[in-house]
């Protein structure tokens, strides 16, 4: 399946150019008192919902994808969890671009494991990115696969991992270069798109060979495949659930594959990523 969240707050499932509009199985979802859960309910149900969503797209009234405005695919991730240089490629130009080093000494993902991103800083598609600095600082595009949890998930092996994952989606971790920390560059309101759907796991197959691209403006900047991932899928779940318990919702951001380069504010990006599909983000 393919899964969208659009216009305002709909649920719909992507066929070919069209989205059929599901939202009434929404009223299936459990009711919560005070306090709520660490996870996205949404999610945490989708493997009982299945049945109820592909019924209702037989019947449902259809939407062009291109006529709606696209939010992210999840909307209440308990975490956004991402990988700092997990490319090779990225850290040899992370090491000698000073424009993305600022001086300090950049080194492999074995060093800095993972970080974490506000929950606030998430967006879909049709949403844009804002850039908040008008003092010359450099704000990038970083496209990467991203992953969904969709069971609870502690201390898994690498071997069972991706029985955890409930799909795929497009992320770009948007980032201001300086010399602050990670997770306050790359958590300001809109620097995390998620899109323009969500591809089940079982859907999309294999996630460790799929082509990643970036243009801006039409003019190729990033282009990759994850079969170059230094931490695969599986041992970034697996790092991940040993750090913490990862909630269904939860997202997990890959990393980004060399290319990086500014954006500003009247660009459009287009993102790709091989057996999800493409999405366009303004920026504004």
């Amino acid at each position: 399946m393919r899964i969208c969240r659009f216009n305002d707050n709909q649920l719909g499932l992507v066929i070919g150019d069209e989205i059929a509009d599901v939202t009434p199985v929404l009223e299936q979802l459990p009711a919560f008192r005070w306090p709520l859960p660490h996870h996205d309910v949404l999610i945490a149900a989708l493997t009982e919902l299945r049945p109820a969503l592909m019924a209702a797209a037989e019947k449902a009234p259809r939407l062009k994808v291109a006529d709606v405005r696209l939010l992210s695919p999840v909307a209440n991730p308990g975490k956004l969890i991402a990988a700092p240089v997990n490319y090779m490629a990225h850290v040899e130009e992370s090491q000698q671009d000073a424009g993305i080093n600022f001086g300090s000494d950049v080194t492999f993902i074995d060093r800095y494991a993972l970080f974490l991103k506000a929950t606030s800083s998430l967006v879909g598609a049709g949403e844009g990115v804002e850039i908040h600095h008008d003092d010359g600082r450099r704000t990038d595009h970083e496209v990467e696969l991203a992953l969904v949890i969709g069971k609870t998930a502690r201390k898994v092996s690498e071997a069972e991992a991706l029985d955890y994952v409930a799909g795929y989606t497009i992320g770009l971790d948007i980032t201001i270069r300086g010399t602050e920390d990670r997770s306050f560059r790359k958590s300001l309101d809109t620097f995390s798109v998620l899109g323009p759907w969500l591809v089940t796991a079982d859907e999309l197959g294999s996630p460790d060979a799929l082509g990643l691209t970036i243009q801006v403006n039409g003019e190729p900047r990033q282009n990759a495949n994850t079969r170059d991932l230094i931490w695969g899928v599986a041992k970034l779940i697996s790092v991940a659930s040993h750090a913490y318990t990862l909630h269904p919702g939860d997202v997990i951001f890959t990393g980004t594959p060399e290319g990086v380069a500014p954006i500003q504010r009247g660009d459009v990006m287009r993102a790709e990523i091989e057996n999800i599909g493409t999405m366009d983000v303004q920026v504004r």
